[in-house]
């Protein structure tokens, strides 16, 4: 085994002592205090509660639930010689359903096919330029994963008719990396009556923190803290953090959000829904509860499900690649010379 070297000990030590001392004066910070200033300053805690058989019955007469969720690989070297494949499902809880599969496949070698897309991506400001191979790539990857979700979902809500469509992740994350597809599936929801909600668990908002420095509210200020640091541990199992309006920036964006702690877990997860469809947000909470295993990392287990049966495996991915591509063509294009070293 090789040893470690001195230097990246000393690194890592360093790294340790960088990150303590910026999180130690939240360690210290009371529990109960920081709970309190957010129920004042940030919004309402309120406690869920679990829904009883009779109620999931009738979400399941009523349509079911679908759950959706995307994954993608990659294979290969550097720019432009790799290729990756993507994957989007949607699966419903009714037991006679069929799953619903989109895929996907993108490699900088037949970057031709790919101008559709290119053109969609937004230049900005006109002094900026022309976008770098590695912001193409980039906006490339992001849309193609976005919008394979995003896919299975508009034909999950057409041919399912589901009461509720629960996407694996923040709702945002699609507006803004698959714009065409958001509106489509916005749409169809809207008009199918069908309550869309986004889970949430890596959460990377800061809602709580900038709101509490914008009202001086917390000494010394914290708005450098992210939600999921800040509200660690502070709610209880089954209760919501409900921020208002004006502290959410998504509801800009057409999106209302809840955080709640849905398992045993001090980790928060949060909750997305249309601003139409902002009636549903506590109701969508306790579904979220209920279908959240107590000793689970927070997410409901439909989700859960999903995610593992969805994930494209490196051992998948190279076996496609064996069976389906000519052996010359893996070898020449996608082969790394870093993979066939034996030392």
């Amino acid at each position: 085994m090789l040893e470690v070297n001195k230097d990246m000990k000393n690194l890592v030590s360093e790294l340790n002592e960088i990150l303590s001392e910026k999180y130690e004066k939240v360690s210290k910070l009371d529990k109960k205090y920081i709970r309190q200033l957010v129920h004042k300053e940030v919004g309402n805690i309120n406690k869920c509660r679990k829904l009883s058989k009779g109620v999931l019955a009738e979400y399941a007469t009523g349509g079911g639930i679908v759950a959706v969720d995307g994954s993608n690989n990659k294979f290969g070297g550097a720019y432009p010689h790799f290729v990756e494949l993507y994957q989007g499902l949607a699966r419903g809880s009714k037991e006679n359903e069929n799953p619903i599969v989109e895929v996907d496949f993108y490699t900088p070698l037949y970057i031709e096919r790919e101008q559709e897309i290119i053109d969609k991506l937004d230049k900005g400001d006109s002094n900026k330029g022309k976008p770098t191979k590695s912001e193409v790539d980039t906006f490339i990857r992001n849309y193609k994963l976005s919008c394979i979700e995003l896919k299975a979902a508009i034909r999950a809500a057409l041919e399912l008719n589901p009461k509720i469509i629960m996407m694996d992740g923040s709702l945002i994350r699609y507006k803004i990396e698959c714009q065409d597809k958001w509106r489509e599936l916005k749409s169809v929801c809207e008009e199918k009556n069908i309550i869309l909600i986004g889970v949430v668990k890596d959460i990377k908002t800061n809602i709580v923190g900038t709101t509490l420095a914008e009202k001086k509210s917390l000494e010394p200020p914290m708005n450098f803290l992210y939600d999921r640091e800040l509200l660690y541990g502070i709610l209880e199992m089954g209760e919501t953090l409900i921020p208002e309006i004006q502290n959410i920036p998504k509801y800009e964006e057409g999106l209302s959000s809840l955080f709640i702690r849905s398992s045993r877990s001090p980790m928060i997860t949060g909750v997305d829904i249309l601003n139409s469809q902002r009636s549903y947000l506590k109701e969508m909470a306790n579904l979220v509860y209920t279908l959240t295993p107590e000793n689970s990392r927070g997410i409901p287990l439909w989700i859960d499900i999903i995610d593992k049966e969805v994930r494209i495996s490196d051992k998948l991915m190279r076996g496609l690649l064996d069976r389906y591509l000519d052996r010359d063509i893996l070898e020449k294009l996608f082969v790394s010379e870093r993979s066939k070293r034996t030392l």
